[in-house]
């Protein structure tokens, strides 16, 4: 009989660390990424007991065999928020600190002093870095965004696509500028339409150039590229083809009689002198395939060039693919880096760390990291968290099986502890 008391000690300690488990979950049911443990049984059998019927074997209780997190797939919750991530499907997020790795479910990330994308406690995200043009190095480090700026690019192609009314005179003048070298506003003569673009020097600085058209035959115009020269006391200069004695450059369109372009002669790459210690004798090729001539008014149909200002970094996106591209006041896109994620053959052998994490160990295996999307791992949901995947329903049923457990074990002993008595009274 003392032997049924030993077994219901250890019902009621197995039911103890039972209810332990529960208890955790359900004040986890709303932690960030959470993953619910369950408890595994175990029988204890250590008696073999024989009678007139045979040999019989009694167990001696209960032990808990294995407590281990269900990472099955947590609800998904919308948020305000670019860096709060979750993933959908397998894979955990690799986040590091001097130099060891962590693994986390937990998505809800943010920006350290250092530009380091980190987890609430600091730990920083891994993922593919990308170099200064945007392309991924292969390499595994730290995604960082503080001081993320795309440098200038200097202006060397330009395409303008305009509509030359068919209708409009000759002209029978020559195009001029007033030339005075006064300073004073010089403006051109002897032309029909024009329109501006905005260039960029070596150093992202803006500069006007002004494209004027001059028709000097049926179907034959003229292109004059006009500028603010700084050098010649902020007088008009046309753009000019950069000789020891230069000579303004000029571009002559032909059209045919449908109103096609036909020919496109002269210089078509003027240079241009900013001043101001930037790239001189800056040439910008001008492509005019696009344009054409019919009797309407003349239109801009589209305007482009290659060049733009330095930016710094304005707002994140990030795909299904992890791939965090930035985008920058200067209207510019650039990738910035890829997040890496990590899946293990058996994830439920992963050590708890706490604050959300988990470690590797022996039993676990190696991580697999990969890109999201790929090896089997889910992608990733920006502006979306993972809820915990505790079921509180589920919990409170598990629970009042685990009291109940309990309460039956007290009652093998107080039971047993009665019949003692009895054997203690036959003295009597």
């Amino acid at each position: 009989m003392l032997t049924s008391m030993q077994t219901a000690i250890s019902g009621m300690n197995a039911n103890g660390t039972n209810l332990s488990v529960i208890a955790d979950n359900i004040a986890n049911m709303n932690t960030v990424g959470y993953k619910k443990s369950t408890v595994a049984f175990g029988d204890v059998l250590s008696a073999s007991v024989t009678g007139v019927a045979g040999a019989a074997q009694v167990g001696r209780g209960v032990y808990v065999q294995e407590v281990s997190p269900l990472f099955t797939q947590g609800s998904l919750q919308t948020s305000e928020n670019s860096l709060d991530m979750a993933i959908d499907g397998d894979g955990f997020f690799v986040v590091s600190e001097n130099g060891a790795n962590y693994y986390t479910r937990a998505g809800n990330f943010s920006i350290d002093q250092d530009g380091y994308i980190v987890t609430p406690s600091t730990l920083r995200l891994q993922g593919y870095v990308a170099d200064a043009g945007g392309n991924l190095t292969g390499t595994i480090g730290n995604l960082r965004l503080i001081a993320t700026q795309t440098p200038a690019n200097v202006t060397g192609d330009a395409m303008v696509s305009v509509n030359l009314d068919s209708t409009e005179a000759v002209q029978t003048g020559a195009f001029t500028l007033d030339g005075d070298g006064n300073g004073t506003a010089n403006d051109p003569a002897n032309y029909n339409s024009s329109t501006t673009l905005t260039m960029y020097d070596s150093q992202g600085g803006p500069h006007q150039v002004t494209l004027y058209y001059a028709k000097t035959a049926a179907n034959t115009w003229q292109v004059h590229y006009v500028y603010d020269d700084p050098a010649n006391a902020g007088e008009l200069t046309e753009g000019n083809d950069g000789a020891a004695t230069p000579a303004s450059v000029v571009t002559t369109l032909t059209f045919n009689t449908d109103g096609s372009l036909n020919t496109v002669a002269g210089g078509a790459s003027p240079q241009f002198d900013w001043g101001g210690g930037v790239t001189q004798n800056q040439a910008i090729a001008f492509d005019h395939t696009a344009s054409m001539q019919y009797a309407s008014e003349f239109a801009v149909l589209s305007i482009d060039q290659d060049g733009y200002a330095s930016g710094a970094l304005e707002s994140l996106t990030i795909s299904d693919k992890g791939e965090m591209t930035g985008i920058f006041t200067n209207g510019q896109t650039r990738l910035i880096g890829q997040i890496a994620l990590a899946k293990f053959n058996a994830p439920t052998e992963l050590v708890k760390l706490g604050g959300n994490l988990y470690g590797e160990s022996t039993a676990s295996g190696q991580p697999i990291v990969s890109a999201p999307g790929t090896s089997g791992l889910g992608d990733i949901a920006s502006n979306t968290l993972e809820l915990s995947n505790v079921d509180l329903a589920q919990e409170f049923v598990n629970m009042i099986s685990a009291q109940r457990g309990f309460q039956a074990n007290s009652r093998i002993i107080t039971t047993t502890d009665e019949l003692l008595a009895e054997v203690v009274n036959l003295k009597r």
